[in-house]
């Protein structure tokens, strides 16, 4: 199973290795990510497989927005089947 995370907020140094140490001590593995710069604003998108991890995806997506909150940051993590029917035209 796969989960899509994207993370937005103002740009600082850390991010990147804060959400993929969480991920990681996690048991998931990021298949793919793209980060941007935009201006003073930090955007990244990442598919992380989370077949391997032993909770439900609403409390780690609940997990991953209380980090967020921690770091400053807006962290969204949902899974990919409905990431992709709501971005599908």
């Amino acid at each position: 199973m796969r989960a899509v995370v994207t993370v937005t907020g103002k740009d600082k140094k850390g991010i990147i290795a804060t959400v993929s140490s969480f991920l990681s001590g996690k048991g998931a593995n990021i298949e793919d990510i793209s980060q941007t710069i935009l201006g003073e604003y930090f955007a990244m998108i990442m598919i992380v497989d989370i077949s391997s991890i032993n909770e439900e995806l609403s409390a780690l997506a609940k997990e991953c927005a209380e980090l967020g909150k921690q770091i400053g940051m807006s962290i969204y993590m949902q899974h990919e089947d409905i990431f992709n029917a709501m971005h599908s035209v």
